[in-house]
């Protein structure tokens, strides 16, 4: 397995070639089905170059993100072995130690097994292909919950509880160990603790080779989590390769002072499935990178992270200073190579430890000795964002350390709600932006008290902003020291393509051609009644913004049903 994932840069082929796709973009665009369309069609295969336009008439090429190479199979094995009945903290341990691919460990339903549990390695040259060990309650999952379901909290009486009694992890898996399904189990903490540093660890975040990192893990319809008045930091801790989070609820994971997400991994290199999830934390919901990889060379990838509720309880905004946790944002990614987006929905983030962005994209060297790190490739599509401070950070280069460059990030058919400054504090803008090579930003709807697009620090390369239905408010699209509009693209943008938006509230002096200017609704959230489309004859021409579903695949996502109130 290769760990250093340099994203390929393909060409055209030969002159003829080059020439004969850049005739077809144009025709593509002429007629109508704009960049993104161009970009789907050519998506297979290395990175393609394809061509935009400069306000000024100027042809640019953008490469597009490549999706993930692979995905980790989910599908349940069957039992090929025994079915191994455990009924106490005491025998557990022992019969995983003693269990066999293909085996069953059947927790008693009810039981409270407390301890630190090692998922221990197992002789790989004795372990046939495909055989996993599966770890389950007795009374195996409700009814109300088949696979594709997501578990809630109401299932717990039926499950086997892992606790632990200290600092140290419930689950953790040993160096090299694989082929686990954990499904079906509550895992938390004793009501006596009062600290936790995380739930459930794959992987120490240490190892220097990928052959000490646990592999093929899946955990499945599993509730796990903290308590509401201890510190726990982590609910899993994903340094491992080709594993799993699916169906699961992880909530209660926060800490005084410091970070805390549902999920995190730093030295992993994937692939990863995360999906149809609760995910409840107050630092980063979740976050890849964070810390520098010890695997050199190591970047997490392909990713997928689809169906997720992500979410913040307002509860924890009204706490006292003193007793607060420390809250930053709902996802982010420092170090992260061809990861997908898609259909989840991000709920309630403030100004508190951080400054208020819902999304951050960035190239973080978190502690210097990981100079590779870099996000690319990243595709954010069919998302909800709402009652946040502001919406997407996407920052090129670590400012401290040196690293990679953000590049190729797809923002595409998201509807983003009540990015509201005087409410969640911050700046209520949709973007935040310096120094990154070939960013899209497509047919999104977003709702705001503040600015379109805030750029500062480096230009960036390559960038289209098409077919979105935005608030202007004061400043719409703001460079640091520039006037509005085209004067900061011209500044901050080497190469840029800005048409066929619906600018709320705007004029068309301080932009490019081929946008429009509809009246703006008062209320920064949408109204009832206002659409998420507008339509807007722009170099794209056909309708601006997200689709109009989008709310309601947030009903199907939202398991609670929660808004903020």
């Amino acid at each position: 397995m290769s760990i250093a994932r340099s994203l390929m840069r393909g060409s055209a082929g030969n002159r003829n070639d080059k020439m004969m796709l850049l005739l077809l973009g144009e025709l593509m665009l002429v007629i109508g089905l704009g960049g993104p369309a161009l970009a789907l069609f050519l998506s297979s295969g290395t990175a393609v170059h394809h061509p935009r336009f400069h306000a000024g008439g100027r042809l640019l090429q953008q490469s597009v993100p490549k999706p993930p190479r692979s995905r980790v199979d989910t599908a349940k094995p069957g039992v090929q072995g025994r079915v191994i009945s455990v009924s106490s903290d005491k025998e557990l341990q022992a019969a995983l130690d003693q269990a066999s691919p293909g085996d069953e460990l059947a927790l008693k339903a009810g039981q409270t097994f407390y301890g630190n549990f090692v998922l221990p390695r197992k002789n790989a040259d004795r372990q046939p292909e495909g055989t996993w060990i599966t770890i389950t309650s007795s009374a195996g999952l409700p009814a109300s919950t088949p696979a594709g379901t997501r578990l809630t909290p109401a299932a717990a009486g039926a499950l086997a509880k892992l606790a632990s009694t200290n600092a140290e992890p419930t689950l953790r898996a040993a160096p090299g160990s694989g082929y686990y399904r954990l499904m079906g189990i509550e895992v938390t903490i004793a009501t006596s603790v009062k600290t936790n540093y995380g739930l459930v660890r794959l992987g120490e975040g240490t190892e220097i080779s990928t052959d000490q990192l646990p592999h093929d893990i899946v955990i499945d319809r599993c509730y796990i989590h903290g308590l509401a008045g201890s510190n726990v930091r982590r609910g899993i801790a994903l340094n491992c390769a080709a594993s799993a989070v699916v169906d699961s609820w992880i909530s209660d994971c926060h800490e005084v002072g410091a970070d805390s997400q549902a999920i995190c991994c730093w030295n992993g290199p994937g692939p990863f499935e995360i999906s149809n999830n609760y995910l409840e934390a107050a630092g980063e919901n979740v976050m890849f990178g964070g810390a520098d990889p010890a695997i050199q060379g190591l970047i997490p990838s392909d990713i997928r992270f689809i169906g997720n509720y992500c979410r913040k309880p307002l509860e924890w905004r009204a706490q006292q200073s003193a007793a607060r946790w420390s809250v930053k944002n709902l996802f982010e990614l420092k170090n992260a190579e061809r990861v997908l987006v898609e259909g989840n929905v991000f709920d309630n983030n403030w100004v508190d430890a951080q400054t208020g962005y819902a999304i951050l994209f960035k190239s973080v060297n978190q502690d210097g000795r990981a100079p590779w790190s870099t996000t690319r490739s990243v595709t954010f599509r069919r998302n909800l964002v709402r009652h946040t401070s502001s919406g997407i950070n996407i920052e090129g280069r670590d400012p401290h350390n040196s690293s990679g460059r953000t590049a190729l990030v797809l923002i595409q058919n998201n509807l983003f709600e009540d990015l509201d400054a005087n409410r969640w504090g911050g700046e209520g803008v949709f973007i935040k932006i310096t120094d990154t090579e070939d960013v899209t930003v497509d047919h999104n709807t977003a709702f705001g008290t503040g600015s379109i697009i805030i750029a500062y620090g480096e230009p960036n390369e390559r960038f289209v902003f098409t077919q979105n239905v935005v608030r202007n408010n004061e400043y719409g699209v703001k460079g640091d020291g520039t006037a509005s509009g085209t004067p900061t693209l011209k500044k901050f943008f080497r190469g840029y393509l800005v048409s066929g938006n619906a600018i709320l509230g705007g004029n068309s002096s301080p932009y490019p051609p081929g946008n429009c200017f509809p009246p703006c609704p008062v209320s920064p959230g949408r109204p009832s009644g206002i659409k998420t489309t507008v339509e807007c004859s722009g170099q794209q021409g056909g309708m601006a913004g997200c689709e109009p579903d989008l709310m309601t695949l947030a009903d199907a996502v939202s398991a609670t049903g929660s808004e903020a109130r």
